[in-house]
Formats: structure tokens, C-alpha cells, sequence
């Protein structure tokens, strides 16, 4: 590969009219461009597939990590799979488009600002990042209720045959670190997941209570310990640039049509993760 830059985005969120033509627009540079989707595609099935399969025929590679709308079991949705079987079958419908999952061998990009290897993951949330003050998770939960403040994953996203989604989680980051530690060391990584490996990005919600379904303080050193050029997420629907430990976390979140058209909001579509982009 001599050409090409390495893209991303997240959030699509494509059972939105507005946010689905925003897709159909997506267009590569070049034909070497790939594309990282950093999860919530969207809710139902069909709206995944179509997504995917879109921006699949148009990227020389797209890299999938799933958020969690693509994990629940919306009611509206033919496909009732729950929890595991609900992401492997996601996983096998992006293995038959040649779209790369996590369960994928991590692909190494050799393009410019490369070699890196890319790893998208999976390791969901804990509800560690908990409110101030409180000792325990169902604390946390509770104030967070108190306050008005519930997270739709507790009604759609379920952790079937896990007794809980914080347990999903300690067993997706057990699987995740071995397959990290297992990547070539002299290689940097760009790691993609949808919710933030470290906590500083919650800091500015609107809600901080809703900071504890953002992820876990298990990925805390991630961007360290596996050597990251860059992490690329989403979820929090705040695009922007932040560093920590002298890494650059990328927030490449699309979002909901009322966040993304306010005059104020930043512009959403297509973020160059490399070669990195001059300053400005």
C-alpha cells in the first residue's frame, strides 16, 4: 500500500432518515482508504447489515467494533437473539460482508503513518467510572435513579448466558488482554472500542451519572501498555480531540440529528486517524 489514510467514525445511528443519508454520502479518498467504525451503527439488524454492507463496498477495509445499540434486543427487531449469540451472529454477518470484528485477526495497516497493527475491541462496561461518593456499584445505580438518570441498556441490552453485563465485561477484557499481549511488540497500535478506555472523556457530560455505562477503569493503562498511536471511540456523542499520557484519543461519534445540526456542534463525518493531520 503507498497511499490511502486510515478514517473512522462511529455513531451512525442509521434509523435516523438524516443520519442514514449522511451514510449514503460517505465516499473514500481514494481507494485505499479504510474505514474504522467505532459501533452504534444502529438498533435493528437489517439497519446494521445495510450500513455495513454499504460502507463495505466503498472501503478498501472497514474495521467493526460494536457499541451497544447493536447489542440490544429491541422489541421491533425479527432477530431476538440475546447477548452473546445476538454479537456473534453480528460478528458472522460482518465476517460474510469481509467487514474485520474483533473475534478477526488484527489486521496491520502499512499505509502512511503506518505499520500499526489495528484491534478493534470489545469489552463493554462495568460500572466502574461510578458517581462521587458512592462505594458500590448498585450505589451508584441508585443515586444515578434518584437523579433521573437510566441508561436504555438496562431494559434491551442483555447479558445472556452472563449473570450480568459488568460480568460480559470482566470476561471480554480477559479475552481482549491476551490477545493484546499476543500482537507483535515492536508494532504501535491504533486501538478502536466504542466506549472510552479511560475515564477523563466523561468529564464533561452534561449527566455525569450516566459516566458508569461509559466503560471500565480495567482499560485504564491500555494506551500505554499496548503502545497506542491513537484510540478511536465513541458513545459519548462529544467529537473531539484529547490527549492522555501524550496519546491521542480520537471521539468520532456522528450522533443524533438534534446534537449534530446545532450551529455550535463540531462537524461530524470521516476523521483521519493517519496519517496524522497537521496541526489546525
Amino acid at each position: 500500500m503507498n497511499g490511502g489514510r486510515l478514517l473512522a467514525v462511529s455513531d451512525l445511528h442509521v434509523a435516523h432518515a438524516d443520519n442514514r443519508k449522511l451514510v449514503e454520502d460517505l465516499r473514500p479518498g481514494s481507494d485505499d482508504d479504510w474505514l474504522l467504525v467505532a459501533g452504534d451503527v444502529g438498533e435493528l439488524s437489517e439497519d446494521i447489515e445495510w450500513a455495513l454492507a454499504t460502507l463495505s463496498a466503498r472501503f478498501a477495509r472497514v474495521v467493526w467494533a460494536p457499541g451497544n445499540h447493536e447489542l440490544w434486543t429491541p422489541r421491533q427487531d425479527p432477530l431476538r437473539l440475546r447477548g452473546v449469540r445476538r454479537y456473534e451472529h453480528l460478528v458472522a454477518l460482518c465476517q460474510g460482508l469481509g467487514v474485520l470484528t474483533p473475534e478477526d485477526p488484527y489486521a496491520v495497516w502499512d499505509g502512511p503513518g503506518g505499520p500499526v497493527t489495528v484491534a478493534p475491541l470489545f469489552v463493554l462496561y462495568d460500572y466502574t467510572f461510578r458517581v462521587p461518593g458512592a462505594g458500590t456499584k448498585e450505589q451508584s445505580l441508585a443515586i444515578a435513579r434518584e437523579n433521573g438518570i437510566v441508561c436504555t441498556d438496562e431494559y434491551f441490552l442483555h447479558p445472556d448466558p452472563h449473570p450480568s453485563r459488568d460480568a460480559w465485561c470482566e470476561a471480554r477484557v480477559a479475552l481482549t488482554e491476551r490477545r493484546l499481549d499476543a500482537c507483535d511488540p515492536e508494532l504501535p497500535t491504533v486501538l478502536v472500542n466504542h466506549f472510552p478506555l479511560v475515564r477523563e472523556p466523561t468529564r464533561i457530560l452534561r449527566y455525569p451519572d450516566f459516566a458508569q455505562w461509559c466503560g471500565t477503569v480495567r482499560t485504564a493503562d491500555w494506551h500505554r501498555r499496548y503502545r497506542a498511536r491513537a484510540v478511536v471511540y465513541g458513545h459519548l456523542h462529544i467529537p473531539r480531540t484529547t490527549w492522555h499520557d501524550g496519546v491521542r484519543f480520537e471521539e468520532v461519534s456522528v450522533g443524533y440529528p438534534r446534537e449534530w445540526r446545532r450551529e455550535s456542534h463540531p462537524r461530524v463525518g470521516l476523521r483521519q486517524i493517519l496519517p496524522e493531520a497537521p496541526p489546525g
